[in-house]
């Protein structure tokens, strides 16, 4: 589902679910020469009562505008899978905000859920990374509280494209040859990049890596084929990686790829295989209105409850990030 319908269904989806204590803030980064504006969310620790945050026409669950409450907090950055949005994870971010964490995540340009032009094209995958990058410049640089984040304690999560785009930001170098080897397969002829860069076409900006970024939650990343093993020799912060259960791969996406990048990366990651969990339920519990109107998405295995999933899935998440970044907090 694409377009205006599938936003809506989304705004939907994020109206419907609760935090326990973080606050909301929406962000827009300007355009600059360093690329488009992008539009975003920042979830914080807040300790007012729960109450639903209206901004503009997204309705954020947490406290609008809360003052924020902490000092030299770390800080997660997000990027969201194919044609996703900024609220995609939006309960995985309200439980980090809730455990102490800022968590910044924006919408990629031209890869979206209202946007989606560039959507697998070597223009979107060469810049996805540099969106992240701007995202945390302006997280330590024009966001209101950036003087209350600890700049030695940046973190990264990132799932589907979004995982793919956190590889490149610690260090994964895309493999952008003309007539990459791996476009040879048929399931990828269809590809936008594949088509480019059989024609020889380079990316017009290079891929950002960030080495303020000290540990990342890499989930499901693809594509895969971008990133062979000679070009992830560079990654050397600790990854918690998790991988869906390709026993449902039949949706095309299941199971793809964390096993092959886990296979491929320099030292071993925490890993996490989740039996019988499809692609989508690492995405933010579904409203009615939502499972509905975009089942794919919503729809998990029988037997599978994505709510008690979510339960450990936060806690592992949290106790990955407190161990990593706290190695590097300011005394």
């Amino acid at each position: 589902m694409h377009g205006f319908k599938f936003a809506v269904a989304l705004i939907l989806l994020f109206a419907a679910c609760a935090t326990d204590a973080a606050g909301v803030r929406r962000i827009k980064i300007d355009a600059s020469a360093a690329g488009p504006w992008i539009a975003g969310a920042v979830w914080y620790p807040c300790a007012t009562s729960v109450q639903d945050a209206r901004s503009d026409d997204v309705a954020l669950s947490g406290v609008k505008d809360c003052p924020l409450s902490g000092n030299k907090l770390p800080l997660i950055v997000m990027s969201h899978g194919r044609t996703g949005w900024f609220g995609g994870h939006h309960d995985t971010a309200a439980a980090l905000a809730d455990a102490g964490f800022v968590v910044a995540a924006v919408a990629h340009p031209n890869d979206n859920e209202r946007y989606h032009d560039g959507t697998d094209s070597l223009e979107v995958l060469a810049g996805r990374s540099g969106d992240i990058k701007r995202l945390v410049d302006f997280m330590l640089g024009d966001w209101p509280d950036a003087s209350r984040i600890d700049d030695h304690r940046i973190g990264l999560f990132g799932f589907s494209v979004g995982g793919y785009t956190g590889l490149v930001v610690i260090g994964g170098d895309p493999d952008f040859r003309k007539g990459q080897p791996r476009c040879a397969r048929t399931d990828l002829r269809p590809l936008p990049v594949c088509a480019q860069l059989d024609s020889g076409e380079l990316p017009m900006d290079a891929p950002a890596h960030d080495s303020r970024v000290k540990a990342a939650v890499i989930v499901d990343p693809w594509p895969e084929f971008l990133l062979p093993a000679d070009h992830l020799s560079a990654v050397s912060v600790p990854i918690q990686l998790w991988s869906s259960d390709p026993s449902h791969q039949a949706d095309g996406v299941s199971g793809c790829c964390a096993a092959t990048i886990r296979d491929r990366l320099p030292s071993q990651p925490e890993w996490h295989f989740v039996a019988n969990a499809n692609h989508f339920a690492f995405l933010a519990l579904c409203s009615p209105k939502l499972a509905q109107d975009a089942p794919r998405i919503c729809t998990d295995p029988p037997g599978f409850d994505r709510a008690a999933f979510h339960q450990t899935f936060h806690a592992e998440i949290i106790a990955f990030f407190r161990k990593h970044l706290n190695a590097g907090q300011k005394q």
